[in-house]
């Protein structure tokens, strides 16, 4: 589907929701649907900023953590953690600064804490931290987004069991469920789950500088796993102890049972970057209190240029509603 396309059905819902009977149900709904609009429309509309005031950023204390806070001045403000992919700059970066800001304006109170290793596009168990702190940070009652590789640190932390009771909603888009199987994915374009099997071609500029940020979870050089990526593939079929030890800690479907929140996993089906079959992964480790939205309107964490009319409406609405479920954590 085209993005004039997207933008145009997301329009269609909007304007059914902005007459319905002033309620907060209604409203919740609304904001929710301007806010995709906005988000899949990468800004070209803009009915969520038109409607309301520009929010406020504001340093938020968390001990040892860099975190920004970002409220806006709807009538709602749930308590949310935005917990970021890949990202340069952090909590500063331009990408994230504008999905805070949309996500405020939507009537969410958001929390964002710079995860240090995903800075330079490394997997690291210690990651869990900074979410975990600002999770402490937080109300009781938050919900949280997490957002590509950033689904790993988020869904350690929430299973931690000094916060994990404050986590009531999760929505993770475009995350993994196994560090192993992502490592694979990076190195040879190939995923798998169950049945399904897969290949994508990756950009070869984007697989070195996966492996020169991660060599050291396959114990070896960076020059080594890039001139025989197989060598590094045999590895993770049968992993040195250390090797197991580190791909399990950085994986979430080793503590998904732990995770007391409900789990809304939104994944694109042409996802480039991860594979839809992780959240299918993620699914099966913890089925009870878990949603997957498999949708073609996206591609990694951005509106899809294939998908078709038909399925358009059905898939606009299951994202509608994994949007509104945020603002619904009880």
């Amino acid at each position: 589907m085209r993005q004039p396309e997207i933008v145009r059905l997301l329009s269609l819902l909007l304007a059914v929701l902005l007459v319905a009977p002033v309620a907060r149900t209604a409203g919740d709904l609304a904001l929710s649907a301007a806010f995709l609009v906005e988000f899949l429309s990468v800004g070209a509309w803009r009915p969520l900023s038109s409607l309301t005031a520009p929010p406020r950023r504001e340093p938020l204390h968390v001990p040892g953590t860099a975190a920004d806070r970002w409220v806006g001045a709807a009538f709602t403000h749930v308590p949310m953690v935005l917990a970021h992919g890949y990202s340069p700059e952090g909590k500063d970066d331009p990408r994230v600064q504008q999905a805070a800001a949309l996500l405020a304006r939507a009537g969410f109170d958001v929390a964002v804490p710079t995860i240090p290793g995903l800075t330079r596009g490394r997997l690291r168990p210690e990651d869990a931290e900074p979410i975990a702190a600002t999770l402490a940070a937080r109300a009781t009652s938050t919900v949280m987004i997490s957002v590509s590789v950033g689904a790993g640190p988020a869904l350690l932390a929430a299973a931690q069991p000094a916060v994990r009771e404050r986590v009531r909603v999760i929505l993770n888009l475009g995350g993994y469920a196994s560090a192993a199987e992502l490592v694979r994915f990076f190195l040879t374009g190939d995923y798998r789950w169950g049945t399904i099997r897969g290949h994508v071609d990756h950009d070869p500029a984007i697989v070195r500088q996966f492996v020169e940020a991660n060599a050291d979870l396959l114990d070896l050089p960076a020059r080594d796993v890039l001139t025989d990526p197989r060598r590094a593939v045999a590895l993770l079929e049968a992993p040195p102890p250390r090797m197991a030890r580190v791909l399990n800690q950085l994986s979430p479907e080793r503590v998904a049972r732990e995770i007391g929140a409900r789990l809304v996993l939104v994944h694109g089906i042409r996802d480039r970057a991860v594979p839809y079959t992780e959240s299918l992964r993620l699914a099966a480790a913890r089925p009870a209190r878990t949603r997957v939205v498999l949708v073609g309107v996206l591609d990694h964490v951005e509106a899809s240029r294939g998908a078709s009319w038909l399925s358009g409406m059905r898939e606009l609405g299951g994202l509608l509603l994994a949007v509104y479920s945020l603002s619904r954590p009880s």
